[in-house]
């Protein structure tokens, strides 16, 4: 049999305290390339592992970010007790990473599978994907009175190229992009790239807002599809989002990020008579925002009428009101690279740097 196993060279960042909360098990998580934290118990001896799905699953089940891990980890993890690799590998079929423990449960070593490109490339998605570049991008000016958002540079390449070289990375080669605001500048871009990029214009003659311009694609899209706004890079496995979007059975999943953020100032908290009863100091407020980024059935052109300004939200809810499944997908907050503002899209083009995708 051939040996697709490797050792994680640093152990350190998948190990995390049963105590710990959610959502340091998410930051955690977003840390490391293979996406499973072994639980430590006090004594640091091993007593559970926790994925990425499984806080996933616990999260859109309701759970706090602060639930402690102990309340959704799994307490029979696999784990090796001798050194053998023919039986390290059987069980990595099963399962993404894999302890070799001493004789107290303490870890020794971890084994993780190989990158296998094969298997990657069979899992490639197939889905049409839009992208909603007709906006003004009013908090990007004045590079805006220049350039549409869809061609500001990250890095010397325009953010929708970006958007583009991503979904082609996992199998999509459908394009279709709905655009306004300087469109005769994005499709000159496009028709000088020699064809390397299948991409369909949509014209909004007048701005339709992040939904409504939908409306002219009803009678091309059959199946499942992609939305995405022109200033948003989502670094999660967008296969795993469609396979929980087609398991839940949603006509729609909006892509929601964990997002952390401290109010500059002291917050004072006082009785009706004016008397003080607390006082907190920066205090942290921690919830998900919409990220702009969506998987849709084909249902919703129903809900989107010509002509008709929308946002995808608002069409969203009218779903929602008229009894459609819709649903979130949950991802860390350093999964989504956002370009919408000029402090985001300096934090967009660090993390490109820092995860070499320049």
């Amino acid at each position: 049999m051939e040996k697709k196993l490797s050792v994680l060279s640093d152990t350190s960042l998948n190990i995390i305290v049963e105590n710990a909360s959610l959502k340091y098990a998410l930051e955690r998580l977003d840390k490391v390339s293979v996406k499973v934290l072994l639980v430590l118990d006090l004594e640091e001896r091993l007593v559970a592992a926790l994925t990425d799905g499984d806080v996933r699953r616990a999260i859109l089940a309701g759970a706090s970010l602060e639930t402690p891990v102990s309340d959704v980890a799994n307490y029979s993890p696999r784990y090796l007790e001798n050194d053998d690799q023919n039986l390290a590998q059987m069980y990595l079929e099963k399962v993404t990473a894999l302890p070799l423990v001493d004789l107290d449960k303490r870890i020794v070593k971890v084994y993780v599978k190989r990158a296998d490109k094969r298997e990657d490339s069979e899992k490639s998605l197939n889905l049409p994907v839009v992208i909603m570049a007709g906006g003004l991008g009013t908090r990007l000016y004045p590079y805006t009175k220049i350039f549409p958002k869809p061609l500001i540079p990250i890095l010397d390449t325009p953010i929708s190229e970006r958007i583009i070289q991503s979904f082609q990375q996992i199998g999509c080669d459908e394009f279709h992009m709905i655009v306004n605001y300087k469109r005769n500048m994005i499709k000159a871009y496009y028709n000088d790239m020699d064809n390397c990029y299948n991409v369909h214009f949509w014209d909004e003659e007048v701005p339709l807002g992040t939904g409504g311009g939908l409306y002219f694609l009803r009678n091309h899209i059959k199946s499942t599809f992609i939305l995405t706004n022109c200033d948003v890079l989502i670094l999660d496995d967008v296969r795993k989002i469609v396979e929980h979007h087609k398991n839940e059975k949603n006509k729609v999943t909006m892509v929601c990020s964990l997002k952390n953020f401290e109010i500059p100032y002291g917050v004072v908290n006082f009785s009706e008579g004016g008397e003080i009863s607390s006082f907190e100091e920066k205090p942290q407020m921690s919830f998900f925002t919409n990220t702009g980024y969506y998987i849709l059935e084909p249902d919703v052109f129903r809900f989107i009428n010509q002509g008709e300004k929308a946002g995808m939200p608002d069409i969203i809810d009218h779903m929602r009101l008229k009894g459609e499944k819709v649903g979130i997908y949950p991802i860390s907050e350093n999964a989504w690279l956002d370009m919408g503002q000029f402090d985001t899209m300096e934090s967009m083009e660090r993390k490109i740097k820092e995860l070499n995708m320049d």
